[in-house]
């Protein structure tokens, strides 16, 4: 049986969310904005279709992400910021799968593991990355950044 495209693109999106918590339901809404899905008409993610949720997030991703650079901001894997990844990994799996007629709770399992395990993953191996490379964590950052933005776009273009 073949994978389905919309499994990998949860997946990989909420891997996403585990670096950016903001970024992958800012990417997601963006597109589904310019592309709706009809699996979500009546559903309660259609919002996330709505022009006005996906300037929202956007919004709230660049502010995450200039804030990830900043002094004295708690760690990724802190309980609270750990919830709203995996909250945010969950959104973006159910939407996903609920866009391609499938099980909404099913898409929020794997979305919320993938973010989890990516928020660990990606916190570990940047802490690794400065202590090894002498560059500075804000410099990582901005690669992280960058990283998320362009797998994002990629993912949704599959």
């Amino acid at each position: 049986m073949k994978t389905p495209r919309y499994l990998w693109q949860a997946v990989a999106l909420s891997t996403l969310a585990g670096m950016r918590s903001l970024a992958a339901p800012a990417l997601l809404s963006h597109h589904l904005s310019k592309h709706p899905a009809a699996g979500l008409t009546g559903s309660p993610l259609r919002f996330m279709q709505l022009t006005q949720v996906a300037t929202l997030t956007k919004v709230l991703a660049a502010a995450e992400m200039t804030g990830d650079k900043m002094p004295g901001i708690p760690n990724r894997i802190a309980p609270a910021a750990l919830a709203a990844r995996a909250a945010t990994g969950g959104l973006v799996g159910a939407t996903l799968f609920k866009a391609n007629q499938d099980s909404m709770v099913q898409g929020a399992v794997i979305g919320a593991a993938a973010a989890m395990a990516a928020t660990f993953a990606s916190f570990y191996l940047r802490k690794a990355l400065v202590r090894s490379t002498g560059i500075t964590d804000s410099i990582f950052g901005m690669l992280e950044d960058t990283l998320v933005m362009r797998s994002g776009v990629a993912a949704l273009k599959s």
